[in-house]
């Protein structure tokens, strides 16, 4: 006598960004973020990428035929060791609340792993630790951890959490008169570079990245397409970039930022010397552009190999917290794909 075989409960389809608009927007609806948002983070994400548009999956209920949950990659162009690499960032889960549980958004996952090998090199994603063995289980590893470092520039914020306000504010009045005379010293070195602020990214953007190093380091190109879609045409907040150039004009370095809460957040950053590490006198204008502009406190969230922060970690960056990030190659690259290098900032991901 045949057994018979149960039809599965859930299945996966792969989405198509243009055609399953509305359908992710259902989904989303009360699972994903703020809902005023939604349908622009939509349109800018999956429509309005200047390359492919994300890997998308939609997690069926056969039992009722409906749409209960999606996964999306969306694809990033990175570099390594030379050579292009076609990877994609882990965004956007949701099942919505009937069907939350782990077997369904695992069915997801999974189906997202094979379109990965089918289109993309490397999947990778910034998880919550608490996801982080239900990753391993499913076949990725952790890479590294992104980590997130701040430097003060106002002190009695950041005392009078500690200390009575009272005295807090003559205390922090007298190191802020100390770090800003030490860093004008330090800034003293070398040449000087030109600082200005601009709401949108500069074209001389593509010949800082075509002519300066990419290292040995797995990095997202960041080139003027990509720095405008990325932040000028996200409608994720006001993003201010920070251009710092030469005597003769020729572009440098430049800072992608955000204030939030009297903070200067880095959201990313690249220079001549970013593939090596980012050199002191681009963090020491930075620092003083930030002060100028009235910001207590300067943060970037950062993974690169340890020699990479020495710059840093000598202009006083501390660590404030770290996540970790995983990844699964569909390729082999050269080496052990654990211990391959990256650089990657918060811009990294996908808001």
């Amino acid at each position: 006598m045949n057994a018979t075989v149960a039809p599965p409960l859930y299945t996966v389809q792969d989405g198509e960004a243009l055609r399953d608009r509305d359908t992710v927007l259902s989904i989303w609806h009360g699972n994903l973020g703020e809902e005023a948002r939604l349908a622009g983070k939509y349109d800018w994400f999956y429509l309005g990428n200047p390359g492919e548009a994300p890997l998308l999956q939609l997690l069926r209920h056969e039992p009722s035929g409906a749409m209960v949950g999606v996964c999306s990659a969306g694809r990033r162009r990175m570099r390594l060791l030379g050579r292009d690499i076609r990877a994609g960032v882990l965004v956007d889960l949701a099942v919505t609340p009937e069907h939350r549980s782990l077997g369904p958004a695992l069915i997801l996952q999974q189906g997202l792993i094979i379109a990965g090998q089918r289109e993309l090199d490397l999947l990778y994603g910034f998880p919550n630790p608490k996801a982080a063995p239900v990753f391993k289980r499913i076949g990725y590893h952790q890479l590294t951890d992104i980590v997130r470092y701040a430097r003060v520039l106002r002190h009695t914020g950041y005392l009078a959490r500690r200390m009575p306000r009272a005295l807090a504010r003559p205390l922090g009045a007298v190191l802020d008169v100390a770090v800003h005379w030490r860093d004008v010293m330090r800034g003293r070195r070398g040449r000087r570079l030109h600082a200005e602020w601009s709401d949108r990214a500069d074209p001389r953007m593509d010949k800082l990245w075509s002519g300066s190093l990419h290292g040995d380091s797995l990095v997202a190109v960041r080139d003027a397409q990509h720095v405008r879609w990325r932040f000028d045409e996200a409608p994720l907040g006001h993003v201010r970039h920070l251009l710092l150039s030469e005597s003769d004009d020729t572009l440098s370095a430049w800072f992608a930022t955000q204030a939030v809460d009297g903070t200067l957040h880095v959201r990313d950053f690249w220079s001549l010397d970013a593939a090596h590490g980012i050199g002191t006198r681009y963090i020491d204008a930075l620092l003083r552009a930030a002060r100028v502009a009235g910001h207590a406190a300067v943060s970037v969230e950062m993974a690169v190999p340890v020699p990479h922060l020495t710059a840093w970690l000598a202009r006083g960056f501390v660590e404030r917290g770290r996540r970790p990030v995983f990844g699964r190659w569909s390729i082999q690259p050269e080496g052990n794909a654990i211990d391959v290098a990256l650089h990657l900032t918060s811009a990294d991901e996908d808001e």
